[in-house]
């Protein structure tokens, strides 16, 4: 895919990526192999490449939009040809991509009205095209050289031209402690000067992931978040209310505490009352967007049980397992069911309808319009199994 953004003109002259520094960059990268001769190279970071032209016409929006089912829902206003491609690396910790599409709709539904809701935040940088975001109280117009934040666990709708963009998937859990920067960022572009410097950042990354060794990345994810912390920075308004309410922060703390207490069989609203010092009327006020404490509490738990059914190397009876999480045996399967829409048995024998492996090793073998969604996936619940 061509990533040349030296074409663009204007405003979009922000996007081009200094060849000195990249020659630098390489040079830098090359001496030091040739000073250190290790006895034992590492692997590139792999690079999963998706794409619709190998497709009939009539099945590339189709994968296109299967390939995003578990971010946002997509849908176009024209029918007949189309065309989308993703270069897709798994960072570690964090989830980065190079894609190019058709003109598309897009809208992500509020968690309680997901069977299996992420939690990412999306940073976006369009190398052309343009785009538009709508929530329920904000609106802004995406453009490229000009970072975009959207949180997956927000509703939003919004369109895109035909466009070619990077996009940084951040798990909520890859930067605790900036958690409420982020979410006063969220609906908002970086249009700053160190919002800028964070538009460098991912030109510059897109320009070197591929000849990235995975021995180098936990570097680039110290990185990573000392970028986030360093340029991105919300509105004096938007930020004062966050800070000044503290539901952000509470909420936070009240995601973490549940992640740490799933297996506690005293967890709920009392816990968590004492925990985060307020009264039940504030914790449901809190929690309700997600359909209540227990509601969000038992979607933990269930999303947790599912990650230990999908994994080989769990040898336990599904009964343990529903019983560490606080479940009986028919109270769990009726649970799941409702979740997920198949059962655990479906899980453990490997029929994960509509739900990607976690695994890495088993990327490969899913079909490419899958990858997205799987890398997606695992990096929310291993980050919260931490």
């Amino acid at each position: 895919m061509n990533t040349n953004v030296g074409m663009l003109t204007g405003r979009e002259a922000d996007l081009n990526f200094n060849s000195a520094v990249a020659h630098v960059a390489g040079q830098a990268a090359r001496g030091r192999g040739a000073a250190t001769q290790p006895a034992e190279i590492a692997p590139l970071v792999p690079t999963y490449a998706f794409s619709t032209d190998a497709l009939r016409v009539a099945d590339r929006f189709d994968a296109w939009c299967r390939s995003f089912a578990p971010m946002v829902d997509l849908s176009r206003e024209t029918r007949g040809d189309f065309y989308g491609s993703q270069d897709l690396w798994d960072l570690g910790g964090l989830a980065f991509s190079r894609i190019k599409t058709g003109a598309v709709r897009y809208s992500c539904r509020p968690p309680q009205a997901q069977s299996h809701p992420l939690d990412h935040w999306v940073m976006t940088l369009l190398l052309s095209g343009h785009s538009s975001t709508t929530t329920s109280n904000a609106s802004f117009v995406g453009r490229p050289g000009v970072v975009q934040i959207h949180t997956l666990g927000r509703k939003f709708q919004g369109a895109m031209s035909d466009s070619e963009m990077l996009m940084l998937w951040v798990p909520r859990d890859f930067c605790r402690d900036m958690a409420g920067v982020l979410d006063a960022a969220e609906f908002t572009t970086l249009d700053t000067a160190m919002g800028r410097m964070f538009t460098t950042f991912m030109i510059g990354l897109a320009h070197q992931v591929t000849c990235m060794r995975v021995d180098e990345l936990p570097r680039l994810m110290s990185a990573a978040r000392e970028m986030i912390l360093s340029c991105v920075a919300p509105n004096a308004d938007r930020l004062d209310e966050a800070q000044g309410t503290l539901v952000t922060l509470r909420l936070e703390k009240a995601r973490q505490f549940i992640q740490k207490n799933l297996y506690n069989p005293k967890l709920g609203p009392e816990m968590l009352m004492r925990e985060l010092a307020i009264s039940r009327t504030r914790l449901y006020r809190l929690f309700e967007p997600a359909g209540g404490v227990n509601r969000y509490i038992q979607h933990r738990r269930l999303l947790d049980a599912h990650s230990a059914l999908a994994d080989p190397n769990e040898q336990r009876r599904i009964l343990e397992i529903a019983e560490q999480r606080g479940f009986d045996g028919a109270e769990f399967s009726r649970a799941f069911k409702r979740e997920f829409g198949y059962s655990p048995s479906d899980v453990r024998r490997g029929e994960r309808i509509g739900r990607p492996s976690y695994a890495a090793e088993s990327m490969s073998s899913l079909p490419p319009e899958e990858w997205l969604g799987a890398l997606l996936w695992r990096l929310q619940n291993d980050r919260k199994a931490a």
